[in-house]
């Protein structure tokens, strides 16, 4: 099963892929370093390297679907109990 924390939902204007807000610094509308045509790419299973442009953090994206990538390590926090 695929851990919900390493997801981050993503949006595609014309050939641009957005994220409404950095999983890092919290910086919004972030257009990402990647292309529409990149996307089937890694959903087919090839990796890609993702630097967030506002902040230079960097995740390894290991798939994606039509709404969230996925990385290979938690992009979201951990819930307080």
């Amino acid at each position: 099963m695929i851990p919900f924390r390493n997801t981050w939902p993503y949006e595609t204007i014309q050939n641009d892929v957005y994220v409404a807000e950095c999983p890092y610094c919290s910086q919004e509308n972030i257009l990402i370093p990647i292309r529409k045509h990149e996307l089937q790419e890694i959903h087919e299973g090839r990796k890609r390297l993702l630097v967030f442009p506002c902040c230079h953090n960097k995740t390894m994206l290991i798939d994606v679907d039509r709404d969230y990538i996925l990385a290979d390590q938690p992009l979201r926090k951990a819930p307080q109990v």
